[in-house]
């Protein structure tokens, strides 16, 4: 007669990190072998004065890793002592599990999803630095050699200017 061993089932379970340190969390995770997931977003930010593509986590402090449900797996009782994680996200005293089909579908939304961009068309926007430190303007466009279109109001007339990305931020 033989004997059929128990089959070890996986769930997603919901893990809170520490701040902005979900990238550290996932590589200690899946150094220890849980199959983890942290969905990102391409996003344009302004770093030293230029405009740079990021990845940042879609979820702020969230990550999801998979864990088996039989006991046949890896302890669950190294996740809230890993470099990186506060705690195993909890109702209760029952760890939360998300949905195989939720964990799907921001796999495919991530995949679908374009970069971000830091300013859309009809933006007011505020001059950091320059002649025209101060000043609002409202955002147009941004050409192939990364210098914005804004309209700056001089004299009551909206008067198109190109500056430089790095020294917007967003206005008001």
């Amino acid at each position: 007669m033989t004997q059929i061993a128990a089959c070890d089932t996986t769930d997603w379970y919901l893990v809170h990190t520490k701040p902005r340190q979900e990238e550290t969390a996932l590589t200690n995770l899946a150094r220890q072998g849980y199959p983890c997931y942290l969905p990102r977003l391409s996003v344009q930010k302004i770093r030293r004065g230029k405009v740079q593509v990021v990845l940042e986590p879609m979820f702020a402090r969230y990550l999801f890793v998979q864990l088996g449900t039989s006991g046949t797996g890896p302890s669950w009782a190294p996740i809230r002592s890993t470099l990186g994680v506060s705690q195993l996200v909890r109702f209760g005293t029952r760890p939360a599990k998300v949905d195989d089909e939720l964990v799907d579908l921001l796999r495919q939304r991530e995949q679908a999803l374009l970069t971000e961009a830091l300013f859309t068309s009809g933006d007011t926007v505020v001059v950091t630095q320059g002649p025209f430190a101060g000043l609002e303007a409202i955002y147009q466009m941004t050409d192939a050699q990364q210098r914005a279109m804004v309209l700056l109001h001089i004299l009551s007339q909206p008067v198109p200017v190109q500056l430089d990305v790095g020294i917007l931020r967003k206005g008001g």
